[in-house]
């Protein structure tokens, strides 16, 4: 019998905390197991994490809690381990697409909009939907219609199915928008591109605190990138201000990366070994 675990969607945490223990473990998680078959050994895995800092008790209390919200599953292999859920697999890819492959819009690419009006009987699943729409980088025109890029409409379609919000929503492709007044000051009345330069800077200020070691110093990395691919549009040139740090992060991020991944799975290869 197949577990309801191993069925169910599996979302990312948006709440966990960069830098956190179920941050870390997630992103561990996330870019090693698929590379090492979905399975580890429990000590392996705990002793993966004492090399980012973790203890082992935080360590499985953490696991456990990983295992609560689905994206791990306790199977006996060799020993005592866990799997990778095998409904996690389509997150974690999308994940990658986001995290490794910037997407930068051109004024020539299309738009989703998405309108919906939500019953105050489901208020909860409105409140979820804005959440979610929010975190895979959607503008707020208005309480009930929220824009994003056109290429991320399949994952708006997708929260709407697993949240049954879809009979409540209707999606529209669009061309580029024409407000009242510039595309730029629309911009930022419909995101907060003030508090998306920040969280920019900060990722950027923040490389220069990574660990030494090139295991730590490569999770830490994605760690801290991570939420950035989501919550940043990617919005074209001509909505964003001249100064705008989000390719830089970007070109940074990619650099440090390509420096630091062959090192840190050699790293957990010769560990598991």
């Amino acid at each position: 019998m197949t577990s309801d675990l191993a069925t169910a969607p599996v979302l990312d945490d948006i709440d966990a905390r960069p830098g956190s223990t179920a941050s870390l473990l997630r992103t561990l998680i996330g870019v090693f197991l698929r590379p090492l078959g979905g399975w580890i050994s429990t000590a392996d895995l705990v002793s993966l994490a004492g090399d980012l800092g973790i203890a082992a008790g935080p360590a499985r209390t953490g696991i456990t809690r990983l295992k609560q919200k689905g994206l791990l599953l306790a199977e006996r292999d060799d020993g005592i381990g866990y799997r990778l859920n095998p409904a996690a697999i389509g997150m974690l890819e999308r994940g990658d697409r986001r995290i490794f492959e910037m997407r930068e819009m051109s004024d020539a690419d299309p738009w989703c909009l998405v309108s919906f009006s939500i019953p105050e009987s489901a208020r909860s699943i409105r409140h979820q939907l804005r959440r979610r729409l929010q975190w895979i980088g959607a503008g707020v025109v208005s309480p009930a219609l929220w824009i994003c890029p056109g290429h991320l409409q399949d994952e708006v379609e997708q929260i709407l199915d697993e949240l049954d919000a879809r009979r409540w929503a209707t999606l529209f492709q669009a061309s580029a928008p024409t407000p009242a007044g510039t595309l730029i000051d629309a911009a930022a009345q419909w995101w907060d591109l003030e508090a998306l330069c920040t969280e920019h800077l900060t990722f950027q200020a923040s490389l220069r605190t990574l660990p030494a070691e090139p295991f730590a110093a490569y999770v830490h990395l994605i760690d801290r990138w991570r939420v950035l691919p989501y919550t940043d549009p990617g919005l074209p040139p001509s909505m964003l201000p001249t100064d705008w740090p989000g390719r830089r992060s970007f070109d940074e991020f990619a650099r440090l990366s390509a420096e630091l991944a062959p090192p840190a799975h050699e790293h957990v290869r010769a560990r598991l070994a």
